[in-house]
């Protein structure tokens, strides 16, 4: 069993043209309203990979929470530990996304910042993943309690406590947050695994380069989720046992077929579309 910690959030999407410059208005995009938030696409995307999962989140006492919960209950991810928190809304992010299928991201938390270690406690913890989109002290308090395999997206990209990082058995990144994170990624005693985009993606161990996947030609539609897809099949194919470069690979196929769909949950993939990527 994996156990999620992290946020849930209902994206609000406008997809257009191009994305808006500083102090411009883009007009003529299309608005969609999808489940997201980190922790919840990394749970759905588990789970769609194969993993039983249970998720540890928070969200606000509101119409918006069904909407946003919808995708995973009528996935099979477990719920119980979710909360429904009077007086907080539920997290929303307000995504615009262009042709070429970048985007643009503003994340109000609303519950997600209620989750506390208090939250884990009673909560048995076999294989863990955690995001940043919640409160680190909590993540750390999971990550104490795990007794098997400890993933951690370190998104978005921000201080860290060291006995966090110490905690971790495999890292994700995309490049962006690798540059922030600097060299004190590759001290640490865990895989570092680095996305790079249209480029595939790269794992570390030790300061060395173990593994280089590249990603396969797909047409890309919507590169929000790719991440948390490709994080969550990494972690998924490491707890099954697969070798660093077949995880790797297995990782990279899952977000490259991500951004074929718009949308962070409606996009993730199932186990056997990878397999014609692979």
């Amino acid at each position: 069993m994996i156990t999620v910690v992290g946020s849930i959030n209902l994206d609000i999407v406008a997809t257009g043209s191009a994305l808006p410059r500083p102090g411009e208005t883009v007009t003529g995009a299309k608005l969609a309203r999808h489940p997201g938030g980190k922790g919840a696409n990394q749970a759905l995307a588990a789970r769609r990979l194969g993993a039983d999962v249970q998720l540890v989140g928070a969200v606000g006492a509101d119409d918006m929470a069904d909407e946003a919960l919808k995708l995973l209950q009528s996935g099979g991810v477990d719920l119980s530990s979710v909360q429904h928190v009077n007086g907080e809304t539920t997290g929303v992010a307000l995504i615009a996304v262009s042709r070429d299928g970048e985007n643009q991201i503003v994340v109000c938390p609303g519950a997600n910042d209620v989750l506390r270690p208090d939250d884990v406690a009673h909560i048995p913890i076999e294989h863990m993943m955690g995001v940043l989109e919640v409160r680190a002290e909590t993540l750390l308090a999971a990550a104490r309690k795990a007794t098997g395999f400890v993933s951690l997206n370190l998104a978005p990209a921000m201080h860290v406590p060291d006995a966090l990082l110490a905690k971790a058995d495999l890292i994700s990144v995309n490049e962006t947050e690798a540059a922030f994170y600097g060299d004190a990624l590759h001290k640490l005693d865990a895989y570092i695994a680095i996305s790079l985009g249209g480029d595939g993606a790269a794992l570390w161990r030790g300061g060395w380069e173990i593994a280089r996947v590249a990603a396969p030609k797909v047409m890309v539609v919507d590169t929000v989720g790719a991440g948390d897809t490709f994080t969550a099949a990494l972690t998924v194919a490491m707890i099954e046992g697969k070798s660093p470069e077949a995880a790797l690979a297995f990782a990279v196929a899952a977000g490259a077929v991500a951004c074929t769909r718009p949308g962070a949950q409606p996009s993730l993939p199932k186990r056997a579309e990878l397999q014609p990527y692979l």
